[in-house]
């Protein structure tokens, strides 16, 4: 994509279109499908947040598998079904980067203190708390 092109299309001039969405997304290293939901749900953020994860280029995958699984049965899910278990997937991926974050912080501080850390206010060759 020209670099014209790039800066006319970010800064929202012309037609959107999914050819144009997805030279964007190449260019930048983002996800196309996330950029498109992004649109529908009036969240731009939605975009960058999904821009190093792929998210709803993740999503479409497997919602393309299910379709070609399911096929003609699909129909034969109800929409409380639908609701449902969406509901419930998102909750446990939240719940899965919450825990990640908890994680990643317990471990940080358990060894955060395990390191040598200089002694405030000792003079320069004080022993302070390092270790030989």
């Amino acid at each position: 994509m020209a670099l014209r092109s790039y800066e006319h299309f970010e800064a929202g001039g012309g037609r959107i279109n999914l050819e144009r969405i997805h030279r964007f997304a190449e260019v930048t290293d983002s996800d196309p499908y996330a950029i498109l939901a992004a649109l529908a749900l009036g969240s731009p953020q939605f975009a960058l947040r999904s821009a190093d994860n792929k998210l709803m280029t993740i999503l479409t995958v497997a919602l393309q598998e299910f379709d070609e699984t399911l096929g003609d049965v699909i129909v034969e899910l109800d929409a409380r079904t639908l609701i449902n278990a969406f509901t419930r997937t998102m909750k446990d991926l939240a719940l899965q980067a919450v825990r990640r974050d908890s994680a990643a912080q317990d471990w940080l501080e358990t060894r955060v203190a395990k390191l040598v850390t200089p002694a405030g206010g000792e003079d320069e060759g004080g022993a302070g708390n390092s270790r030989p």
